[in-house]
C-alpha cells in the first residue's frame, strides 16, 4: 500500500534549530494531519523521545510515525558499539510499526554545519568505501534480525553524495541494506534522478519526493555555500513547484514497474519565513499523488 508523508523539517529544521523555532509544535500537527492530510510524519527534534508518548501525540492528529534519520558513526566506531548506541532509536521504531530504519553516516559529515562550504565535504577512497559498506552491511543485518530494514540515505555533505558514490556504496553492501532514494538530493549531488533510480530500483525501501532549485543549487556549487546556506537560499522545494526541476513520474513509474509498497515522503525543507509550510506542503502533496496516479504506482 502505497501512503503518504511529510518531514516536519519543512516547519522545524533539524540541522539549523534557530530555522522554524517561532513555530509552535501543535501547529506543525495540526497542519500535517489535520488540514493537509497525510498519513505520517517522520522524525523530529521536537517530538517526545518515549516511544508510546510519541506514538500518543502524532496519533491525536491522525499521524502515523513513519520512520526518523538515525546517525551512524561506523568510520570512527566498531558494528559493536553502533549497535548498543542505536537501542533507544530502535525501540521507539519497534512500537511505532515502522518498518525502515533510515541511516546517514554522520562522523565526518558537513550538511549542518553553516560555515562549512558543502563542496568541501569528506570522501572516501575505493578501499575506504569497501570498508566502510562491509560495516554498514554487518549493522543492516542486526537491524534485519530485529525485524526492521535499514534504507541508507544519500545526502549532500556526506560521504555517499554523488551518483558515482551511490553506485559503490550499493556495490560494496549486501542484501540487508537497502537504500532511501532522494530525489532532490540525487540531482544536486550531480545525479540524473531517473538514471540512479533505474540502476537501483530493486532494492529501494523508501522515497523521499524532494525537488529542487537548479539555479539555486549551482549558485550554492559556484559560489562555495554550506548546505545551510543552500536551504535558506531555497535549494529545495516540493514536487508541483513551477520552480522545481525534477518531473516525479518517471521516478514514480520506475518505483511501480519494481512492485514499490511503503511511503512516498515528502521531505523539503525550505525557510519557513519565506515559503509557507501549509501552502507548500499542501502544493507537494496534491502534485504527488496526481503523479502516483499517472505513473501506475497508486491506483487509489
Amino acid at each position: 500500500m502505497i501512503r503518504y508523508g511529510t518531514n516536519p523539517i519543512a516547519w522545524a529544521n533539524d540541522d539549523d534549530r534557530s530555522i522554524g523555532a517561532e513555530i509552535p509544535t501543535a501547529q506543525i500537527l495540526h497542519e500535517a494531519g489535520e488540514v493537509i492530510g497525510f498519513d505520517g510524519i517522520e522524525n523530529g527534534h521536537r517530538w517526545p523521545e518515549e516511544p508510546q508518548a510519541l506514538r500518543a501525540l502524532l496519533g491525536s492528529y491522525g499521524l502515523a510515525f513513519i520512520s526518523g534519520w538515525y546517525s551512524t558513526e561506523l568510520l570512527t566506531r566498531s558494528v559493536e558499539a553502533e549497535i548498543e548506541a542505536v537501542q533507544g532509536h530502535l525501540a521507539k521504531l519497534k512500537a511505532n510499526g515502522c518498518a525502515v530504519c533510515i541511516v546517514c553516516e554522520t562522523s565526518n559529515a558537513v550538511h549542518s554545519d553553516p560555515s562549512h562550504p558543502v563542496n568541501d565535504r569528506p570522501r572516501l577512497s575505493a578501499d575506504g568505501m569497501r570498508d566502510f559498506g562491509a560495516k554498514i552491511e554487518a549493522f543492516a543485518a542486526y537491524l534485519a534480525g530485529e525485524g526492521i530494514t535499514l534504507v541508507y540515505h544519500h545526502h549532500m555533505g556526506t560521504v555517499v553524495e554523488s551518483p558515482e558514490e551511490i553506485d559503490a556504496f550499493m556495490a560494496a553492501t549486501g542484501p540487508a541494506t537497502h537504500l532511501l532514494f532522494d530525489a532532490g538530493h540525487c540531482a544536486f549531488g550531480g545525479g540524473v534522478p531517473a538514471e540512479v533510480l533505474a540502476r537501483h530500483v530493486g532494492r529501494v525501501r523508501h522515497f523521499h519526493a524532494k525537488n529542487i532549485r537548479r539555479a539555486v543549487c549551482d549558485r550554492v556549487r559556484a559560489e562555495d555555500l554550506s548546505f545551510i546556506e543552500g536551504v535558506l537560499a531555497g535549494a529545495f522545494t516540493v514536487p508541483g513547484d513551477p520552480e522545481g526541476a525534477i518531473d516525479f513520474v518517471p521516478l514514480l513509474r520506475l518505483l511501480a514497474q519494481a512492485g514499490y509498497d511503503g511511503w512516498l515522503v515528502i521531505e523539503a525543507e525550505q525557510d519557513p519565513k519565506v515559503r509557507s509550510p501549509l501552502v507548500y506542503q499542501s502544493m507537494g502533496l496534491k502534485a504527488l499523488k496526481a503523479a502516483a496516479r499517472e505513473a501506475g504506482l497508486d491506483a487509489a
